[in-house]
Formats: structure tokens, sequence, C-alpha cells
């Protein structure tokens, strides 16, 4: 080889080692800015009420005959605003990370933006701050919370982080913070639908009555999911609660919420017009049989504690 082509060869490298180095430092800017998106989002998910449901609560308020749940009523929008103002929790029970991530035709999502994601989620949870709850230890010191408490906000694992298609050229994160109530009095199972689907809503407003009644800390919001199967039942409940607004509910919703609403249950328990302020219903596809699974989530007054931000898309 002459001296010429080493010459070239050696520009090649140095050119191709720049190129490298300046990917590097754009992806580590990039993960950097997702981050900090992340925790802001994650922080205001945590201490603040979308104004759609600031709305539905004052319109609650307004309709409301009973005195005690009136007051009730006013009591939590007052708790709201106050935490919004001063980017605090909603609830000392602040809640389990729960992440959809929506992405566009053209978005690529790596392993490192996934880890950026999770970081971000870290640093908003010390920042809220999250309750220190995370359980320590093996299998099974994790389950008889032998292993300690994690002493770090950020010990809260979120959940399984779950991914769909969308039509924008976007990568949209929702952050949703999931209670420790609504999951006790929360229900998934099997209906046999008898190709009626009165009967299918009988069923989920039977179970209705009974988890918000029990649930405590009321209005809920009732999160529902119909699926094929359980995992995709309860991602259908998640789904629906990233979709559901106060202002715009179908028929089935209205329904719902209706007829939960006269079984006089009110603000915490206390009887009144308003023991759900709304019912998110998301149905997903289903197949050929006698049964549709529905996951049923009875989000607290609180709930759903939701917040949304697109994160850098690169194609």
């Amino acid at each position: 080889m002459n001296k010429a082509c080493c010459e070239k060869n050696t520009k090649n490298n140095i050119s191709k080692n720049k190129i490298n180095n300046n990917n590097r430092d754009n992806t580590n800017s990039l993960c950097e800015e997702i981050s900090a998106l992340v925790s802001e989002t994650l922080v205001t998910a945590g201490s603040t009420f979308r104004e759609d449901k600031k709305d539905a609560y004052r319109r609650a308020i307004a309709a409301e005959h009973n005195p005690k749940a009136k007051w009730v009523l006013e009591t939590i929008l007052e708790n709201a605003e106050a935490a919004e103002t001063n980017r605090s929790p909603l609830c000392d029970d602040t809640g389990i990370p729960h992440l959809l991530l929506e992405v566009g035709p053209d978005c690529a999502v790596s392993g490192r933006m996934l880890d950026a994601i999770r970081e971000g989620v870290e640093r908003g949870l010390r920042a809220l701050p999250g309750r220190p709850m995370g359980i320590m230890g093996s299998d099974s010191q994790r389950i008889d919370q032998s292993g300690g408490l994690d002493p770090d906000s950020a010990g809260v694992k979120p959940a399984p982080i779950l991914l769909r298609p969308c039509e924008e050229n976007v990568l949209r994160l929702h952050i949703l913070m999931f209670g420790g109530g609504p999951a006790i009095r929360g229900k998934t199972y099997r209906v046999f639908h008898k190709h009626s689907v009165d009967v299918v809503l009988d069923e989920i407003i039977s179970w209705a009555k009974d988890s918000v009644a029990q649930l405590g800390c009321s209005p809920c919001t009732l999160a529902v999911g119909i699926g094929r199967s359980h995992f995709e039942a309860a991602s259908m409940m998640l789904q629906a609660q990233a979709d559901g607004r106060y202002d715009v509910q179908s028929e089935m919703e209205q329904e719902i919420t209706r007829r939960v609403n006269e079984a006089d249950i009110g603000p915490l328990g206390l009887h009144g017009d308003t023991s759900v302020l709304a019912t998110f219903l998301k149905i997903g596809p289903q197949r050929a049989s006698g049964v549709r699974v529905v996951c049923l989530r009875p989000a607290c007054c609180f709930e759903p504690r939701i917040a949304t931000v697109d994160l850098p898309c690169i194609g």
C-alpha cells in the first residue's frame, strides 16, 4: 500500500471517529432532554388535576344537594388547587408510575431512550417526592415485606411500559400514578355476554356499585377495559384513562355513571348525587366466544393522576 493510500485511510478513520463522537454526543443530549421532560411530567401527574377534571368537580358541586357531600367535593377541589400551586402530591399515597408510550409511524424507540425514560421516572419520584414504599429483598421477601422498605422514593419501580402506535408522527408519553385503594377494590373477570350489551353493562354496574361503596375515597372515575384476555382488558383499562375526557362521554359511559350514581353512595360514602364523576370505557378487539373479559378500576377522587408529554422523535 503506497503512502497516499495510507494517508487517505487515516483521514477517513478520523472523519468516522468524529461522526461517531458527534452521534454519541447527540444521543446523550437527547437522553438528558428526555429524562428531564419525563421527570417534570411525573411531578405534574402527581400534583395536578387536568382542566376537564376541575370542570367536572365544579359541575358536581353545583348539582350536589347534600351539604356534607358538597363540602367534600369543594375540599377535594381546593386540595387539588393547592397541590398544583405547590407542586406537591395530591395524596399521601403518591402512587405507582404506569407509562403508556405512543409511537408515530416514523419514530424510533431505542433501548437508550427507554433507559432515559426510566431515569426520568426516578428523578420525578424524588422531586415530587413520592412516598418511599418500594419493598427490598428476594421474591419471598417482597411478598411478605420482610426485606424492608427502600428509603429512596425512586425505589418505587414503574410498571412495565405499554406501547401503542399512533397516527401522529410523535413519541407521546402518558404517565399515570396508580394508588393502592383502587387496586384493592378493582376487578378483572370474565362476563358471559349472552349476545347482549345490557348483560355486560349490568355486570359492570353491579361491580362498580360494590367497589365504589367499599373504596371510601369517592367520587370515583370508573376506568373500564374490555378485551379477550386479562392482559388485554387491563391494558384497555389503562388506555381508557389516557384517552378519556370528562366533557366527552359516550352513551354507554353515561349510562354506567348514571346508574352507579343512583345507588346514593356519595362522596366519601356520605350519600349524595355524586358517587362517580365519569366513566372511561375502552373496548378492544373481541373474539367469537361467549365470554368478554372486563377490567374495572374504580379510580379514586384524585385519579386519574395523569400528565402527557411529547418526547423528541428521531426517525
